[in-house]
């Protein structure tokens, strides 16, 4: 006698009422996606239509034709500029790299355990309050009778005339951009591997020879990570600028301030600005995801 099949499970769902594969991610990135399309994407295509429009100034056409506005970045005047917002951004991040590589290094891997976390927290704790003060702050100390110079003058010593110059921006940046290069080489230094440190000092490697050839290749991620984001952010700074440079230091961020907002009112040009240093930051980030992670798995 012949024993009938056995049937499948009453609890299991058919197949046909299971959603497509393609639904699930889709439902999981959705709301992230029409968030970055509000807030990144539809803002910048519109800066890029407004940089290719010929009407700039509100109810007047200055140029001919859009692509002028992308011609008016050459002029030398405005080359200045960028070279300017340049030179700020990347002597701000090798500042930040001399002053946080050193401080990571001795949190990382110097201080016990128990103290790291409040030291980093230490480090921190400028973020928390506004950049407006933070620049402020700054002109009190660096003013020509402020805390530096009466500090100076006091041990016999001349005053120094930094405010609304180039040296008082790279120290207002700096103070600014350092937690981020510390918290980002704290990270990376916390995770090298100190059996390397000990197999190279037990073959008699000098100390300075491990530095160079076992803790900078390991960390070199971190180091280009943090290198990018300090010299990304400083590109864009214009608190510290404006409060701290004076009329002489104009950057990128407050020439297309003025051509917004300013009394030149020059839309068009301003967006192409804006598209140029938009290009110019994604081509970095398109760099460092290229070759960063080649650099990383070599390491």
């Amino acid at each position: 006698m012949s024993q009938a099949s056995p049937s499948a499970p009453s609890d299991v769902p058919p197949r046909d009422r299971d959603l497509p594969k393609w639904i699930e991610p889709l439902l999981l990135l959705g709301p992230t996606g029409i968030w970055l399309s509000l807030l990144l994407v539809i803002p910048t295509l519109l800066i890029l239509e407004l940089s290719l429009v010929p009407g700039i100034r509100p109810g007047q056409v200055v140029n001919p034709s859009g692509l002028n506005n992308y011609a008016l970045i050459f002029q030398p005047i405005y080359l200045q500029v960028l070279g300017r917002s340049l030179f700020f951004a990347l002597g701000t991040t090798i500042i930040c790299l001399l002053l946080g590589f050193p401080v990571a290094y001795w949190i990382a891997l110097m201080v016990p355990k128990r103290w790291q976390n409040l030291l980093i927290v230490g480090f921190v704790l400028p973020l928390w309050t506004s950049s407006l003060l933070r620049s402020y702050a700054w002109i009190t100390i660096l003013r020509p009778t402020g805390v530096l110079n009466s500090a100076l003058n006091s041990i016999g010593l001349p005053s120094l005339d930094i405010l609304n110059r180039s040296s008082a921006v790279l120290v207002g940046m700096s103070y600014s951009l350092l937690p981020y290069m510390v918290l980002i080489l704290y990270a990376s230094l916390e995770k090298l591997d100190r059996r390397l440190l000990e197999a190279a000092a037990d073959l008699g490697a000098p100390p300075s020879q491990v530095f160079w050839r076992v803790t900078v290749p390991q960390t070199l991620p971190g180091i280009t990570a943090g290198a990018l984001l300090v010299f990304i952010t400083g590109l864009g700074d214009f608190v510290d600028p404006e409060l701290l440079g004076g009329a002489s230091s104009m950057t990128a961020a407050r020439l297309i301030y003025n051509q917004f907002l300013g009394a030149t009112q020059n839309w068009g040009f301003g967006s192409a600005l804006s598209s140029l240093l938009i290009l110019a930051v994604s081509l970095a980030i398109a760099l460092l995801l290229k070759y960063g992670d080649r650099n990383a798995s070599n390491v």
